[in-house]
């Protein structure tokens, strides 16, 4: 047989394993409806196993990893359907499709905004490009930050979650998992990072630089080039630079913003000392109430996946099977708890978009710890 004719073959099984899906389905979802009015789970770890040990030994030892694949794969399905017939539309649904209907058409341009750090921060920087006319208050702290948005000190809050050049912020993640919060908005900004001192000062008098662990990692062949030269890691760069200002010693430095030159009075030693020149930040400005503007294009969430083979390739399934794109995957160790982890996820698809809707409601119904974070717009 020729290619052709092996794959009309293909067609015509295909042909008949759509109809038997279909009728699997739907004996599926009367099952559910029993489970329903009998007030039993939904989830049947016993069935399950004994359904995938039986179909092992009938697909015999050369196919029986692919048919527990694709009956693993088939039996989500089945379990997902008929908790969402059960359950209706979930809550979860009810919040965003409320959230899309009542938040303001246009982004704000004027708020309270929290930011780690002091003027001069790259958090203050992304937080201009967000909104035209800001009151910025600033934090000690990524935390603080978290916290004033949680009290509703602040409306919004502006954080640095991943870089280019050094990866993610991993502070940020642990705090996500920690407070009730939405993201409403964020933003890419360029990073270019200058080696700031005191005016008259030059690089071979330089014995020690401050900045912020992230500028340090994204500064490191300059660095290495330096190796006599101690570095010291604080809380911001800007907070570096206001340091080297304010110190009575001649002999230090800050990488930081070159914004901050002017700003605190420094000179600049060297511009520019990034390992990359397209280094990027990328900003989230959160709220504590969801906030949902038209056309966002971006949704994250979180959850706690299950410690069992196979559990996240399920979840990323699903991703593949309603054709949403899964932009990240970010994973953190859940403190307090052993060999746990919270995964982060960035999908894009549009807020409009009813495969968001139906995977984000799913999971939100499926598993502990799910969390959703929101959905908004990026502006590079």
């Amino acid at each position: 047989m020729d290619i052709k004719e092996l794959r009309e073959n293909i067609d015509k099984i295909d042909s008949e394993l759509v109809k038997l899906i279909g009728k699997r389905m739907e004996t599926a979802a009367k099952i559910g409806e029993y489970k329903r009015e009998n007030k039993l789970p939904v989830y049947d770890a016993e069935r399950e196993r004994e359904l995938l040990l039986r179909v092992s030994d009938l697909a015999g030892e050369d196919m029986s990893t692919y048919t527990r694949v694709i009956y693993q794969t088939m039996m989500d399905a089945a379990r997902s359907y008929q908790k969402k017939l059960m359950r209706g539309e979930s809550e979860l649904c009810k919040k965003m499709t409320a959230a899309v209907g009542q938040t303001e058409k246009l982004f704000p341009s004027k708020a309270v905004v929290a930011c780690q750090g002091v003027a001069g921060a790259y958090s203050q920087i992304a937080c201009e490009k967000l909104f035209s006319d800001p009151a910025i208050m600033y934090f000690g702290s990524f935390e603080d930050v978290f916290r004033a948005v949680d009290k509703k000190l602040c409306r919004y809050g502006v954080l640095p979650i991943e870089n280019s050049t050094a990866g993610s912020v991993n502070k940020i993640y642990d705090l996500m998992a920690k407070f009730n919060f939405h993201i409403v908005r964020s933003a890419r900004i360029q990073v270019g990072h200058a080696l700031l001192a005191k005016r008259g000062v030059d690089l071979s008098d330089i014995k020690e630089i401050y900045s912020h662990e992230q500028a340090i990692n994204q500064c490191g062949e300059f660095l290495s080039q330096h190796k006599d030269i101690k570095i010291n890691i604080c809380e911001n760069t800007a907070v570096a630079a206001r340091f080297v200002a304010e110190s009575e010693r001649s002999d230090i430095a800050a990488l930081s913003s070159p914004a901050c030159a002017e700003l605190y009075d420094l000179a600049t030693v060297c511009d520019n000392v990034c390992d990359h020149i397209g280094n990027y930040t990328r900003f989230i400005c959160i709220a504590r109430d969801l906030e949902i503007y038209p056309g966002a294009e971006k949704t994250s969430i979180m959850m706690k996946i299950p410690h069992k083979p196979g559990s996240l390739y399920r979840i990323i399934a699903r991703f593949n099977s309603l054709g949403i794109n899964l932009e990240k995957l970010e994973s953190r160790p859940k403190p307090g708890s052993d060999f746990e982890f919270m995964f982060y996820f960035d999908i894009g698809a549009s807020i409009y978009s009813p495969a968001l809707f139906e995977l984000v409601c799913d999971l939100e119904g499926e598993l502990d710890g799910f969390k959703y974070l929101g959905s908004y717009t990026e502006i590079v």
